[in-house]
């Protein structure tokens, strides 16, 4: 299945945005996590079907905050997850 790892670069942390992610990934029936990162920015990874992983995708550019620029790689794998988390 396949399987997006993205960073979400901008003003994305203690603004909602990872709850937002989540809300979406629940939407798209998506696996996964976000995480904040030391950088400021959020990493994502979603695991599920590819016509949903794409409207995914889309919906990272928007949600609370600013986001500058999403950084994103698809790839086939598994990531073993039974639902979406926040960390």
């Amino acid at each position: 299945m396949p399987v997006l790892h993205a960073t979400v670069i901008g003003n994305v942390q203690g603004v909602g945005y990872r709850w937002y992610v989540r809300g979406r990934a629940l939407r798209y029936g998506l696996t996964g996590s976000a995480v904040n990162r030391p950088d400021g920015s959020v990493e994502v990874v979603a695991e599920g079907p590819k016509n949903a992983l794409a409207r995914f995708l889309a919906a990272l550019s928007e949600g609370p905050g600013r986001v500058d620029h999403v950084e994103h790689l698809v790839s086939d794998g598994t990531l073993g997850h039974d639902e979406f988390t926040i960390k």
